[in-house]
């Protein structure tokens, strides 16, 4: 396979994807950038010439966070069709694509500079199903830091409600009530309380900025309809009480928690979803080297557990997992989840 091919089947297997997870008008949207490679836009260029792993570097979703950017701010009308699935002809979709990069070419380019960063709150659910589960093994008290926070949606986990599978848990008056479709037995209904949350990101994003939700909210495939309530509830709280968030690598964020005093009965977490993909594979086993040491240490007193919710490369499943020490640090499979929490199916 050579480059080109390499990109069109990167392209496609990500609309197959979107596709896959509900968003059939996001898919069409990603196709029609093979169509664009064989064009003269400079958008067009620079997908036919993308120097790293499409899927891995989420090329094709940088794209269509800077289409509905336009659509959002009112300059690309004509997409309003294709998000609302009334076009569907790949070939018509592709014209129109073509239409609205040839207006907004130059303001579309600087959207391939960085991967999307959704920050999606459903992910939330999966973290406390796994904590309800954590609580019934290690203690029922948890000191939570969140790898690749962007903006601290998640970051918000104590302040949410929750109805898993009717295991709710959170504050009675919760601005935002987070109820996934629940498929399978719910998970156990120990309660426990979140002692302290706080996360780091390489780009993290103020919400506080206008401009910077307005990218935020682009990033959201525009057929989820209850993610952009979800995201307008988490900036408010954001912007009424932030967020425990710092510029870190994660590598050196999490050996510098991981070398912290920590309080006896708390169980200290590391967690993060969707953004393993994104971490250098250096520093991947750096991460997984000091887990693992911190792990040889743990004591019934001072657990320590790591919960993921990422991407299996293989089967494009979203898997909810869960290691925790002492306890032999093996990896135990949860359950999957819709990549944006419209659904959990629990396995736990």
């Amino acid at each position: 396979m050579n480059r080109t091919e390499g990109i069109i089947s990167g392209i496609a297997v990500q609309a197959e994807h979107a596709e896959q997870n509900g968003a059939p008008a996001t898919a069409r949207l990603c196709r029609a950038q093979i169509a664009l490679m064989q064009g003269d836009s400079a958008c067009g260029r620079r997908i036919a010439a993308w120097p790293g792993h499409v899927l891995t570097d989420a090329m094709p979703l940088r794209f269509t966070g800077g289409l509905h950017h336009l659509f959002r701010k009112g300059e690309a009308p004509e997409l309003g069709p294709v998000y609302a699935c009334e076009e569907t002809r790949q070939d018509a979709v592709d014209a129109i694509v073509a239409c609205v990069v040839a207006r907004h070419d130059a303001e579309l380019l600087p959207w391939f500079d960085g991967p999307p960063q959704t920050n999606e709150a459903g992910r939330s659910a999966s973290f406390v199903a796994a904590l309800h589960w954590l609580a019934s093994r290690t203690t029922d008290r948890f000191e939570l830091n969140e790898i690749g926070s962007s903006a601290g949606m998640n970051l918000l986990i104590d302040r949410y409600g929750y109805d898993l599978g009717g295991v709710c848990s959170g504050p009675a008056d919760a601005p935002c009530v987070i109820a996934p479709e629940w498929q399978g037995p719910p998970p156990p209904a120990t309660p426990f309380s979140i002692e302290a949350v706080r996360g780091c990101d390489v780009n993290p994003i103020d919400v506080r900025d206008a401009a910077a939700a307005d990218r935020l909210m682009a990033f959201i495939w525009p057929e989820a309809e209850a993610r952009f309530a979800r995201m307008e509830a988490g900036i408010a709280m954001i912007r009424t009480r932030g967020v425990d968030l710092v510029q870190a690598d994660a590598a050196d964020w999490i050996a510098a928690r991981l070398a912290e005093p920590q309080e006896s009965g708390v169980t200290r977490v590391l967690m993060h979803s969707i953004v393993w993909q994104y971490i250098l594979q250096g520093r991947q086993a750096i991460i997984e080297a000091a887990m693992e040491e911190a792990g040889a240490k743990a004591t019934p007193e001072r657990p320590l557990a790591w919960i993921s919710l990422e991407t299996n490369r293989a089967t494009f499943r979203h898997e909810l997992k869960v290691r925790f020490w002492p306890g032999g640090g093996e990896a135990q499979l949860l359950g999957e989840a819709q990549a944006h929490g419209a659904w959990v199916r629990w396995l736990g």
